[in-house]
Order: structure tokens, then sequence, then C-alpha cells
């Protein structure tokens, strides 16, 4: 089976700078776009859409959007809607969400929330009147205006256990936000699946299983390793004893350099201290990303699929020194050479 790759696009630029990247990862060679959806920035399902019209075959959804933020009828006309406009691309990435403590929410009852969201959801576009009284979401006889004419596929990204086994039990796609991927790691997420499939009837084989990947390509590569380095202090301050083995006394001086870091790590106009920068070696690096030059990249990818899972789900991550927009550029150009790459080893 083809390997299914799909490339996440942040939209910290102009909406319509967002679109341009959009179709440039259509031209790549990815099978799947998702838009980040992020509060305050531009706004996700708006992107999508847009994109949608300036595209004709790569799939389209949120990568991922959250049940806290919107209600689920609102996702559903909004993801109905995309639909329509993409003559049937539209797909639902859907998490429990990051970084919305600062606007009230402390994500209650996370998994029975994201459970009740997405079978409410499937049932609105199913075309059916829905009514669900749960612990979490409430509908009294609700229909979507207009039917649609094929189903859309739903992905569930987490970390969480709970989360990746509903993911196991409702997903059509499944993706690991371990970052961080080893032979055992995977393990551990294929038997949160098996736990949540078992439970539904299904098997692994029904559902796709795609790891998230920071990615990062330029032909500079030690641009492309300085330009990650931040993501991977973030992510080994998440996962903690689940990441890579360094040293405590190395662990707990990244933590202490990463404390003064500012803006989100996927911003451009973030803040890196050089100290940062001097911890976090290439080496270090590359266990949370593929990352370098295009050959480089490639040669990482093979490595990956070799451990047996369906495919990518790549953040993009801009190469720095300009805006967010000519470092995404960069990334996505460095991308559709890997993937011509990969195709002569997978012709």
């Amino acid at each position: 089976m083809e390997p299914v790759f799909e490339a996440e696009i942040t939209p910290g630029m102009s909406p319509l700078d967002a679109v341009d990247l959009g179709v440039q990862v259509e031209a790549a060679g990815f099978h799947r776009l998702g838009v980040s959806c992020v509060a305050l920035w531009p706004d996700t399902y708006q992107i999508q859409t847009l994109i949608a019209d300036r595209t004709n075959k790569i799939q389209i959804g949120p990568m991922v959007t959250n049940p806290y933020t919107r209600h689920v009828a609102v996702h559903a006309s909004a993801i109905a809607t995309l639909q329509e406009v993409s003559n049937g691309r539209a797909f639902m990435g859907i998490g429990v969400g990051a970084g919305l403590e600062e606007l009230g929410f402390d994500y209650n009852k996370p998994v029975q929330t994201l459970r009740e969201t997405v079978m409410a959801f499937r049932q609105l576009l199913s075309g059916e009147e829905t009514t669900i009284q749960g612990e979490a979401i409430s509908i009294e006889r609700s229909r979507l205006l207009r039917n649609l004419e094929a189903p859309v596929p739903v992905a569930i990204g987490t970390r969480s256990p709970g989360v990746m086994s509903l993911a196991g039990e409702l997903a059509d796609v499944a993706l690991i936000g371990a970052r961080y991927l080893t032979p055992k790691i995977l393990g551990q997420y294929r038997d949160w699946l098996t736990k949540g499939a078992v439970r539904a009837g299904r098997s692994l084989e029904d559902i796709q299983i795609l790891p998230r990947v920071t990615l990062c390509i330029s032909s500079d590569a030690d641009l492309a390793v300085h330009s990650v380095k931040r993501y991977a202090a973030h992510y080994l301050s998440v996962l903690g004893d689940h990441g890579p083995a360094i040293s405590t006394s190395r662990r707990q001086a990244i933590q202490e350099a990463l404390s003064g870091a500012t803006g989100w790590y996927f911003d451009a106009d973030r803040y890196d201290p050089p100290e940062l920068i001097e911890l976090v070696d290439p080496e270090l690096a590359r266990q949370f990303a593929i990352v370098g030059t295009p050959e480089q990249c490639v040669d990482q990818l093979i490595s990956l699929l070799d451990l047996g899972v369906d495919g990518a789900s790549f953040n993009l991550v801009a190469v720095t020194g300009g805006s967010m927009f000519d470092g995404l550029s960069q990334t996505i150009e460095g991308a559709a050479k890997m993937l011509d790459l990969f195709k002569g080893f997978h012709p």
C-alpha cells in the first residue's frame, strides 16, 4: 500500500499567504493538508475553504481542532461547507487541544467530551436529525440544512493513552503524537489503539496509523537543524521520561534555558535564548524531527516507515532567517524534492 503523507501548516501569516502555502503543499505531492487551529490566529476553517477553492486533489481539514472552543454543531457546519466546496476532499482532525488555559478552558472530561463530539459530528453529517444529551454535549432535534454525498473521515491526534484508545474505537486515522518514536513507543501506541478497537469490534487494519513528525528542509542542513532546536527543547520538556535518554544535568539545563524563551515554539517571532540553541545539538534535534537537506531527509523518512506505520503526518517548520511564509515555502520546496527522491526508492 502506498504510504500517505500529510502536511500541517500553521497560519502565522496573512490568510491569503496561508492559502498560497496550501497550494504549494498540493503541488509538492502531499496527499493531505491540515491547517493548524490556533485561537486568535487566522481561522482554520476559513483558510481551509479558500485553499479548497484553489486546489484539486489534496484532502483538507483542521490539524487538529478541539471540542471546546466550538460547539460540535459549528464544527459540523464548517466541515460540511468544506466538503461541498472541495468536492468531497474534507477530513476532520480533532484532539483535546492545547494552549486553551488562558481562554478559560480546563479540558473538562477530555475523553468523554471528545467521544461525544465525534459521535455527534458523524450523526450530524449523516443528515439525520440529531438529539444527544450527554455529559459534555447537548443537542436537541438538530439537522444540517444540506445533505452530504460522501462521509468525512475523522482523524484523532494525541499522546494520551485514553484518547488513543478512543481513536482505536472511533477514528479513521490515528495521529500518534509521540514526536519521539521508537519501536517500543510505537508498540505502546498500538496497544492503546488495539484496546479501543477491540471494544468497538474493529481491528488495527481499519485504522490508518500516522506518526506526527516535525519536518524542516533546506539546502543548508545546519540552518534546518537550527530551525528545529526550539521544537526539540519543547518536546523534550513535554515528554519528560518518555523522551530520549539524556543526562539529568543536561535536561535540567535545557529546561532552565527553555523557561527564558518567549512565544509559541512554532511562532516565527519567538525568542530562543542562545544557551538553549547551544544545548540542543544536531543529534538531539534529530530525535524529534526529520531535518536537513532533501537527501538527508529521505533517508530519515525511510527509517521512519520501516517501523511499520502507514505514512507520516508532517508538522512543517519554517526555515529561520526570514518571514514565516518564506521559511515554510523553503521547507515545502525541500519536501517536494524529498518526496520525489522517495518515489525513486518506492516507485
